[in-house]
């Protein structure tokens, strides 16, 4: 067997209210290539000293989660997509795992069979599922299965990102969130992720921006750590551009546009020197590919 290479997109999670369930992939990418067999697992990468070279790399355990009688191989890894800031990047190692072990494996699993092994790896869905599938999906996981609904993006629309300098842990970002939500807010949150839903399902975009910033789950509490989503939501809005959220757990920030809206909206922010890099990323829309070299 010839060289296979795994691309996985990064994925920004949630877009407000679709807490856990909703996600869209971007043009920034996980490479992974799986070369010749060897005695141990193997990891080649530049991605620093915390990411592990041997079996405990992610990617690896992933694939053995996912079966667990899979000859070790040499993998290349290669990543445009920064760690640790709410763009997906452990997903998208949790997907190439899963990638690896259907193919080597020769498991045949159907994309489906794929979010779901993913899912249950991950946790929940909101990554993974896109990272898979391409453009924005909704999914539920109820600790067992998976179920995925794919919608897609508008034409022409591109989001600009900005990503902190520091990084923000996940399980961090979790601890600020209190442990119950008044039945009051649970109903508007909910339904405001409904609707926002629905709105995208009938490209209905400028409702779709309108409720993207309504969210009651967790932006409040993570404001705290993130405080730069307020003023670039307000920058937005100055010219008029509405949808910004916080990427997944954060740092990054997120703005949904057209390239011209988002150049503009860069440029006011950089002179107001945000500390962080602004990027504006295509979505992409066919998820992670396979090709046997």
């Amino acid at each position: 067997m010839g060289k296979i290479v795994i691309r996985v997109p990064a994925t920004s999670a949630n877009l407000g209210p679709g807490f856990d369930s909703l996600g869209v992939a971007l043009h920034l990418y996980l490479t992974v290539i799986v070369e010749e067999k060897t005695e141990r697992w193997r990891v080649n990468h530049a991605l620093g000293p915390d990411v592990p070279t041997d079996e405990q790399n992610l990617i690896v355990q992933s694939a053995l989660k996912v079966n667990p009688n899979l000859q070790p191989h040499q993998l290349t890894v290669m990543s445009d997509i920064p760690v640790a800031r709410g763009l997906g990047s452990s997903s998208t190692a949790v997907v190439a795992g899963v990638k690896i072990a259907n193919e080597l494996g020769e498991m045949d699993l159907t994309l489906a069979d794929q979010v779901t092994a993913a899912a249950k790896i991950e946790g929940h869905p909101d990554n993974v599922a896109p990272a898979l599938l391409g453009d924005v999906v909704v999914a539920d996981y109820d600790g067992e299965t998976a179920t995925t609904v794919k919608l897609a993006m508008p034409e022409g629309l591109k989001m600009l990102a900005f990503i902190k300098n520091q990084p923000l842990l996940t399980s961090e970002s979790r601890n600020v969130l209190s442990k119950e939500l008044p039945r009051k807010q649970a109903i508007i949150g909910s339904s405001v992720a409904n609707v926002m839903i629905a709105a995208l399902a009938t490209n209905n975009w400028q409702l779709v921006t309108h409720m993207m910033e309504r969210d009651q789950f967790h932006e409040t509490a993570r404001t705290k750590l993130v405080p730069e989503l307020p003023m670039i939501r307000e920058t937005a809005h100055q010219f008029g551009i509405y949808g910004t959220y916080l990427s997944g757990a954060g740092p990054t920030i997120g703005t949904f546009g057209t390239e011209p809206q988002l150049i503009v909206l860069r440029q006011k922010l950089m002179d107001l020197d945000v500390k962080g890099s602004l990027r504006i990323f295509d979505i992409d829309r066919q998820g992670a590919t396979v090709n046997a070299e």
